[in-house]
Parts: C-alpha cells; sequence; structure tokens
C-alpha cells in the first residue's frame, strides 16, 4: 500500500510540474497584438479587462495564486470563471503550412437559390487545387450540433450564431469555412461577420427571384409553405432581408448569355474573388533574424 500511494503521489507531482510547464509555455507564446491572435479579440478584450480591475466584484472576476503567479478568471455571458488560453502555434504558421488563409466563405439566399450546390461545387474547385475547406450546411448542421432548434426567430437567431462560432474556430485553425446557410436576417449575419477581422468573412448572396426558386422547390417546401403546412417560411410568410453590401453578388441568369447560370461559373466567380483578396496564398515566410 505504502509503495502505490508513493507512485500516486511521485505522478501527482510528475502531472503538476508537466501543467506548470506548458502554462509557462502558452504565456511565451501568447502574442499581445490583436493581429497576431484576430479570432480572439473579443476574449481577450475582456481578459485585459479584466487583469486591470483589481476591484472587481467576486461574481465577475476571481484571482488565483498559482505557483506564484496570479490567474485571472472572469465571465462571458452566462459562463463564469473562465479564462482564454492561447494556442502555442500562431494562426500564420498553421496558414504558411495549408498555403492560404482562413477565411469564412458565408452562402445566403432563399431556399432553392443554389447555396449548397455552389458550396459544394467551389469546395471541390478548392481542393483541386490543394486547398483546405470544410463545408457547413444548414441542414447538416441540424443533423447533429443545432437538432435541438427549431424555427422560430429566437432559434433561427441561434442557429446562425452557433455556425458564426464554428466557422470562426475552422478560419482561426487557417480553414477555408464554407457555410450555407439561408441566414435571412441581416443583424445576424453582421454578428457573423463581427468575429472575423476585416477581409477574412466573405458573403456571397444568391441573388434569385423566389419566382424561379419555387420552380426549383428540390423539397417541396413552398408548395406545404402555400398551402398552409408550413408557418414561417423564409420568402413566404417569415422575411428574407438581403444582404446590403456583400462581396459577391450571383445572379441566377448570366448576364453575358442571358441563359441560367451554371454552378460551375458561380464558383469560378467566387474563385477569382478569393485570389483577388490574396486568401488563396499563405503568408510570405518572415526573413531570416525578423518576427512575423
Amino acid at each position: 500500500m505504502l509503495r502505490h500511494a508513493t507512485r500516486l503521489l511521485l505522478a501527482s507531482r510528475a502531472w503538476t510540474a508537466a501543467a506548470q510547464q506548458q502554462q509557462q509555455q502558452q504565456a511565451g507564446c501568447a502574442l499581445s497584438s490583436a493581429a497576431a491572435r484576430p479570432f480572439s479579440a473579443a476574449a481577450a478584450a475582456a481578459a485585459a479587462a479584466a487583469a486591470d480591475d483589481d476591484a472587481a466584484a467576486p461574481s465577475s472576476s476571481s484571482k488565483q495564486q498559482k505557483g506564484g503567479r496570479r490567474f485571472t478568471a472572469y465571465d462571458v455571458g452566462a459562463s463564469t470563471n473562465i479564462k482564454w488560453h492561447e494556442g502555442g502555434v500562431p494562426l500564420e504558421q498553421k496558414e504558411r503550412l495549408l498555403g492560404q488563409r482562413g477565411a469564412v466563405l458565408w452562402f445566403t439566399g432563399l431556399s432553392g437559390s443554389g447555396k449548397s450546390t455552389v458550396a459544394c461545387t467551389l469546395e471541390h474547385a478548392l481542393a483541386a487545387r490543394g486547398h483546405a475547406t470544410a463545408l457547413l450546411d444548414g441542414d447538416n448542421v441540424r443533423h447533429g450540433l443545432n437538432k435541438n432548434l427549431g424555427f422560430t426567430a429566437a432559434d433561427r437567431e441561434e442557429n446562425i450564431r452557433r455556425i458564426g462560432e464554428v466557422g470562426r474556430l475552422f478560419a482561426d485553425a487557417g480553414v477555408l469555412a464554407l457555410v450555407s446557410f439561408i441566414s435571412p436576417y441581416r443583424a445576424d449575419r453582421a454578428r457573423a461577420r463581427a468575429l472575423l477581422p476585416a477581409g477574412r468573412f466573405v458573403e456571397v448572396y444568391m441573388r434569385v427571384p423566389i419566382e424561379v426558386c419555387e420552380t426549383r422547390d428540390p423539397k417541396g417546401l413552398y408548395k406545404k409553405a402555400r398551402a398552409g403546412l408550413i408557418k414561417g417560411f423564409t420568402g413566404i410568410d417569415d422575411p428574407y432581408e438581403e444582404p446590403e453590401g456583400a462581396e459577391v453578388v450571383l445572379d441566377a441568369v448570366d448576364a453575358a448569355t442571358g441563359e441560367m447560370a451554371s454552378p460551375q461559373a458561380q464558383a469560378a466567380a467566387i474563385l477569382a474573388h478569393l485570389e483577388a483578396r490574396g486568401l488563396l496564398e499563405g503568408p510570405l515566410a518572415a526573413a531570416p533574424g525578423k518576427a512575423d
């Protein structure tokens, strides 16, 4: 028993030493500038405010002594006593490995406007070029992460909030996240955009008239909505708020040919935009002896 207790004590000490070493490494790797950690700006600001406010109430922050160092916990929303932990690998290093910039491509439009089709076509084109992507489709996400949400205004807002945060996580890893959601409300899309730094959120508006969408009606939803079998259906008895400043606008009809635009042509237009924005190239390596 004594030998077993001794082994447990030694193992506990080793674990504690390893944890302290990891914390020291994280502190050494943490980058202080907002540009170095663009996807955690809000959390970083909250951490800075909590660290400076020594007189804060116990419910909003708490000080703890660990190994002679002071750690500050703070509240974010309904979460209490939490702290942001910086990753050890900077975003720029991840982007160099992938040869691209992390970003969110947000496809929005009515049901049947072709969001998922064009996003899927674009993902294949990006994969053929060797780019890392993540395709987040509205229906697919409701099979798992958001399966507890319905289609009320409050649930739709939460639906977009969650997927906006997921998209940011992918972008923070240097991945191109293709998000395909109706996302009918401007305010919800604006909040998703605000999670990322300028230039890392590309709104793609599928500007397809509802008359065209109804002729497609792949899931028969418009017919059910017109018959009153579905309530709160976007475009019928619930509004769709058109984007006012989308980076890419794709129309149903090709202006040059007068024919229906193909998914391949629409994906090519998005590719051209990404290339022009420099999102398909990784950061340049720093010169020897110089910081990033």
